[in-house]
């Protein structure tokens, strides 16, 4: 028996690679003989970079550069082959760079995905892909920006930093020192949601609450982004309103968009065409896949749908091994997942949950394959049975 083992990470806890390493044990444990083949896999989020660096043979690039707090780190980005980059926002700007108890949308910044772009200009990359899942930050993108040389000024005339409480303030933008080594070079923007920048399904309203925000700061942040958008509109007479995933990473879809003339796609689609998904599955048995929460989000272009209906599309069972279930968990079975799994065997905290995942994910990865082995034994009846009533 052939398994396909393509788990996201659970953001926090596991990664996508020991996701695999889990599986794969727990899979040999009921199935002494079975091949496992493990394929990390991301949809634009954390692990992008290693999943795509392990199926091209690229290789890490480091750089200095700035938390979303402004703090100095050290963050990495891949290289491929014909010095293409890969950038993953979250390794510089990222919610999980943010202690819980200072997660604040108002006050951070993409400024170090800004950073880490043009370490990748001075590299010599002309096409740069930039993966904008897990953002800390609602700043609209001037973060990011303003790293590349554009300017946010307000209207007494003060240049802004670029952190989510100067959207409201920005009057005027000044593209005249955006680095040189932009011109000629292609962008993709590789994203995993397809909101809007403002409105009920925009940026601020869907994600600022996850990344620290309170009630109040969400209606700040709105009216900022709304103000923003506006002058977007006004200066460059783009709506970023009608570009599907312009609200993603806080509004940095769309400067990357309105900047840099970015080009966005799926990002779950992008990695799998990327690491040849359709091709490993050739011959499998069976797909594993998984993430942290599975809800009603899971169905706008998370790992698990993409994976999902490319198992289906290929005639391969599909079976999904999640930390939890949310509400409207249930929409991914009609995406290629035949059936659905928790790994959470009692009432527990979060805390409790994240810090045992790893022996949480075992435990009910051999559950799981039990079941399997299970389904295996059934003797299902070929012949036609009628019943009279």
């Amino acid at each position: 028996m052939k398994l396909i083992l393509a788990s996201d990470s659970f953001k926090g806890s596991l990664t996508s690679e020991q996701t695999i390493a889990l599986l794969t044990k727990a899979a040999h444990q009921i199935f002494p003989d079975c091949e496992c083949r493990g394929i990390p896999v991301a949809d634009g989020g954390e692990g992008t970079v290693n999943a795509v660096i392990a199926a091209t043979d690229g290789r890490l690039c480091w750089a200095q550069v700035h938390d979303p707090l402004m703090n100095p780190i050290k963050a990495a980005y891949g290289m491929t082959e014909g010095n293409k980059a890969v950038i993953e926002m979250a390794a510089a700007s990222g919610l999980t760079l943010v202690p819980e108890n200072h997660r604040n949308p108002l006050l951070t910044t993409t400024f170090g995905t800004g950073e880490l772009i043009v370490n990748a200009l001075d590299q010599g990359c002309r096409d740069i892909t930039v993966a904008i899942g897990g953002s800390a930050t609602n700043d609209g993108g001037m973060g990011c920006m303003k790293a590349l040389g554009v300017r946010f000024f307000s209207s007494d005339g003060r240049e802004l930093s670029g952190i989510g409480n100067d959207l409201a303030l920005v009057s005027a933008i000044d593209t005249s020192g955006l680095d040189r080594q932009i011109k000629g070079c292609h962008f993709t923007v590789m994203c995993d949601v397809k909101n809007p920048l403002c409105g009920e399904n925009g940026a601020t309203r869907t994600f600022a609450r996850q990344k620290g925000a309170s009630a109040k700061d969400i209606e700040q942040l709105e009216s900022g982004m709304i103000h923003y958008r506006n002058l977007i509109q006004s200066l460059y007479g783009i709506d970023c309103d009608n570009i599907q995933g312009a609200g993603a990473a806080g509004g940095l879809g769309a400067a990357l968009k309105v900047f840099l003339h970015a080009h966005i796609q799926s990002g779950i689609e992008t990695v799998l065409e990327l690491i040849h998904f359709d091709d490993k599955l050739r011959d499998a048995d069976l797909v594993i896949t998984g993430e942290g929460c599975t809800d009603s989000q899971s169905v706008c272009g998370k790992v698990m749908q993409g994976v999902g209906m490319h198992a289906k599309k290929n005639g391969i069972p599909c079976i999904g091994l999640s930390g939890s279930l949310g509400d409207g968990a249930e929409k991914i079975l009609e995406y290629g997942i035949d059936s659905l799994h928790c790994i959470i065997n009692r009432p527990m905290t979060l805390a409790e949950a994240m810090n045992s995942a790893e022996t949480l994910y075992y435990e009910a990865a051999v559950r799981m394959f039990r079941t399997v082995k299970t389904g295996m034994k059934m003797r299902v009846n070929s012949k036609i049975c009628v019943y009279k009533i």
